[in-house]
C-alpha cells in the first residue's frame, strides 16, 4: 500500500536555509528514501509569537509504502518520534514547546518539522492529530503545501484545501 506523507518544515535559527536542507537529508535517511517533491522555500513572519528573524517554510512529500496490516495511527505515531529525534538533533528541546500548564508556547527554532497528512488517514489521539489542525490558518504551511499536494489529496480533503 502506498501513502503520500506530507511534512511542513520551518527554521528562524542559524542557518535556516541550510537547516531545512540538512533535516530533510535526516528525513532521507530516516525514512529510507528520497522525497518524491519539494516546494520552494518561502520567508514568512513569525506565527504566534514576536520575533526580529523571520522564518523559511518549505513543505515535503514522500511516497512510503506499508505492508498488510497498515495501521494509521501506530505508523503516524512512529513518524511523529522520527521527527521529534530530528529536530533534537538540530537543538530543538520538548521543554521549549509548552509551559508549566502543558499550553502550548511558541518560540524560535532551528528546526520544526509537523506532520500534514499521511495518506487520506484522519488521526485523533493525544500525541497526534493528522491532518495538523491550525494548517489552514496558516499561510506558511499552506503556500507551500499547495505547490506540491497531490489531486488525490486535495480531493479528500476539500475542507483543506
Amino acid at each position: 500500500m502506498k501513502v503520500e506523507l506530507y511534512l511542513s518544515l520551518g527554521s528562524d535559527m542559524g542557518d535556516r536555509a541550510k537547516n531545512i536542507g540538512d533535516a530533510i537529508s535526516c528525513l532521507n535517511t530516516a525514512l529510507g528514501r528520497h522525497y518524491k517533491s519539494l516546494s520552494s522555500v518561502i520567508e514568512t513572519e513569525p506565527w504566534g509569537f514576536e520575533s526580529e528573524t523571520m522564518f523559511l517554510n518549505a513543505a515535503v512529500m514522500y511516497e512510503l509504502e506499508f505492508r498488510d496490516g497498515y495501521n494509521p495511527e501506530a505508523e503516524g505515531l512512529l513518524l511523529l518520534e522520527k521527527c521529534k529525534e530530528i529536530e533534537s538533533l538540530f537543538g530543538r528541546k520538548v521543554q521549549e514547546c509548552h509551559n508549566e500548564a502543558g499550553e502550548r508556547v511558541y518560540s524560535s527554532r532551528p528546526i520544526d518539522i509537523d506532520i500534514l497528512f499521511i495518506g487520506d488517514s484522519r488521526i485523533d489521539c493525544p500525541e497526534l492529530t493528522v491532518p495538523h489542525r491550525l494548517m489552514k490558518e496558516r499561510d506558511f504551511v499552506m503556500v507551500p503545501l499547495r505547490e506540491i499536494a497531490s489531486d488525490h489529496i486535495r480531493s479528500v480533503f476539500k475542507d483543506i484545501f
